[in-house]
């Protein structure tokens, strides 16, 4: 027992030695799964049940893995939706003729996990709820009801439940649901809208039956923080999936700027928070309260990022996450820390009935660690960890090469059909999904380059990536290494350029020609292949990194199998070797650098370690590499 004892204070020494240099967004994701071991249960005590909350949850988990790399959040995420989806695609405990736009938003976590497995049973289960969308009841104007019990009513809340899921499913599926997505935003703005503060009441009743309803505009009594911050979250999310050229874009983008200019002049000068009723600060009973602090956070430091926001808005919304973490934040004696006063629940009607007064916000419980504040706040961690990172690649560019690298076969219709190695928008393993997010993150832009490289097109470029090119297994009519497309890269590199050659195993890969293109530089792949892995026999596929490695210290090994040994000459040098054989190297050329590695490595299954063990370190080196390119 005594043994037991000391293990157990160990391991809770370790936590919180651990968490003292952990970003708030993984302590807070770790403590709400070591909670919600099993399933997550919003109502504790009752059996889980297909909620939005758990969407939320889940949503900011997805955000998790892909910031960090670590397939333990992918593997919660998939272990909950399976408990909620047969493999026909059947919903437990979903019911869709309560047409419940709540219902929505864990379908999120569906499309997910569609597009990273293309699984068809969690397609068939985002079937299910698009049909939902398609047969919502509505307003006359058009406006989804935000309930079947709540008729001819829209609630800002209804906009995050619904909206998200309902653009992403467009996208995913190639259909174009924009004009009703964007009139749902306009018909919720124009219906709660506060011309004297610019805020947006709660919610607003179309035909002004409901007591709580102004018999004029129809609009609730009062402003709630959380139904303004679900409204906000909604319109950086569905921006995501908006294509950026589309002429309805400008709108939301709008919206998200007029809200937040109006937040900003309520938000508490001291503190940097926000109360529960927003335009009542310091009345009597009113409080600040932590689940609108961080959905306003996450909005506006995305829409910060992302450039719908002015950069002057930083400050104040790092104050306001200063100001969660001091006043929200406590932690535990294991380390874990957990998320208080968050107000359980803000409704209208329903029974007993909710009438919108200043007095029922402030009736309502506060929760620790409830999932609608403990959600957002690892989303508005996660954009203030991001930000820090972004002078990294500000202003600066990676192509990805379409032109060398395009597989396609022609079906029978005579069609042509385009596998999609290798893509920035492949979220399968062959996809480069995760590192494009990476780079994101990072403050860099991607693109492609779907022709022949030019030192005219190549001009914005800082890294150009050219990774296994096609030969005639692959396509009908690759696109060959000229010697040409040589003389141009060459200049482009001289002149400043970063140039990444991928190669793959040369049955996969057109290797002479591409060849011609790395012996400029003083690198030629040749074979024969190495790091040959049988099974599970991960070690089989080790590349030990060295102390004092130029790019990845102070990283130690990362997985790559089947690699192509290179030959050097000129001024190429090693960076990594398997035993005396080089495997990765790098060339000083001009202003700028070649680097060469025989396999295609930054793809997400390298990356996203669900298969490989997480002592492969892929994902911080695909990093490391990028950063190592921009110092110069």
């Amino acid at each position: 027992m005594k043994n037991i004892g000391l293990i157990c204070s160990f391991l809770c020494v370790s936590f919180v030695g651990l968490a003292q240099n952990t970003p708030y967004s993984v302590q807070m994701a770790e403590s709400l799964m070591h909670t919600h071991q099993d399933s997550i249960q919003v109502k504790l005590g009752k059996p889980a049940n297909w909620d939005y909350e758990q969407g939320v949850f889940l949503k900011a988990l997805e955000w998790v893995y892909q910031r960090t790399g670590d397939a333990k959040y992918f593997t919660y995420i998939q272990k909950n939706i399976n408990s909620f989806i047969s493999p026909s695609g059947d919903i437990r405990t979903y019911k869709a003729s309560e047409f419940n736009s709540d219902n929505i938003t864990t379908g999120r976590a569906l499309l997910f996990l569609y597009q990273e497995l293309n699984t068809e049973k969690y397609k068939k289960a985002a079937d299910l709820l698009m049909k939902q969308i398609s047969t919502q009841p509505r307003t006359k104007q058009g406006g989804f009801w935000h309930k079947d019990r709540y008729p001819d009513q829209m609630w800002l809340d209804g906009l995050y439940m619904l909206e998200p899921f309902y653009a992403e499913y467009g996208k995913i599926t190639g259909q174009d649901y924009w004009s009703d997505i964007v009139m749902q935003f306009q018909l919720m703005e124009k219906g709660a809208f506060d011309a004297k503060t610019g805020l947006l009441y709660h919610a607003y009743d179309h035909e002004r039956k409901q007591p709580w309803a102004n018999k004029s505009t129809g609009q609730s009594p009062n402003f709630w923080g959380r139904s303004m911050g679900w409204y906000m979250m909604a319109l950086v999310d569905v921006l995501d999936y908006m294509p950026q050229n589309h002429p309805k874009r400008s709108i939301l983008v709008n919206q998200l700027a007029k809200l937040s200019a109006a937040l900003l002049k309520i938000q508490d000068e001291k503190t940097g928070l926000w109360y529960q009723v927003p335009n009542f600060p310091g009345r009597k009973g009113n409080y600040f309260e932590a689940s609108c602090a961080n959905m306003f956070v996450y909005a506006m430091a995305k829409g910060i990022r992302k450039g719908y926001l002015p950069q002057n808005y930083s400050a104040k919304v790092s104050k306001a996450y200063d100001s969660i973490l001091k006043n929200f934040i406590t932690k535990d004696a294991q380390g874990f820390i957990h998320i208080e006063k968050t107000v359980s629940v803000g409704g209208l009607g329903g029974e007993p009935y909710r009438d919108g007064s200043y007095e029922y916000y402030l009736s309502e419980p506060l929760k620790t660690d409830d999932l609608k504040g403990a959600g957002p706040f690892i989303m508005a961690s996660l954009e203030i960890e991001i930000a820090k990172e972004l002078a990294i690649g500000k202003g600066k560019k990676v192509v990805l090469d379409y032109y060398f690298n395009h597989e396609y076969k022609v079906a029978k219709s005579g069609k042509k059909e385009f596998n999609h190695f290798y893509t920035w928008d492949e979220r399968k393993d062959r996809g480069y999904s995760l590192f494009a997010t990476q780079l994101e993150q990072m403050g860099l832009k991607t693109d492609s380059l779907s022709v022949a490289p030019t030192l005219e097109n190549l001009k914005n470029a800082n890294i150009y990536i050219i990774v296994d090119p096609d030969n005639l297994k692959e396509s009908p009519t690759p696109n060959y290494v000229q010697a040409k497309d040589i003389d141009e890269i060459e200049k482009w590199v001289k002149q400043g350029g970063n140039l990444i050659l991928l190669a793959n195993d040369t049955t996969n890969c057109e290797i002479p020609k591409f060849n011609e293109l790395a012996k400029r530089f003083g690198i030629e792949f040749v074979g024969p292949n190495l790091n040959f892995v049988q099974g599970t026999q991960w070690e089989q596929g080790a590349v030990y990194i060295p102390e004092a490695n130029p790019i990845f210290a102070p990283l130690k090994k990362i997985y790559v199998k089947e690699i192509t040994q290179l030959k050097l000459s000129k001024t190429a040098k090693s960076v990594l070797n398997i035993k005396d054989a080089v495997v990765m190297a790098v060339a000083q050329v001009g202003k700028g650098k070649v680097v060469a590695l025989g396999d295609p490595w930054i793809y997400n299954e390298y990356l996203n370690n669900r298969r490989t063990p997480l002592e492969f370190e892929n994902f911080k080196a695909a990093k490391k590499l990028i950063e190592y390119l921009l110092k110069q």
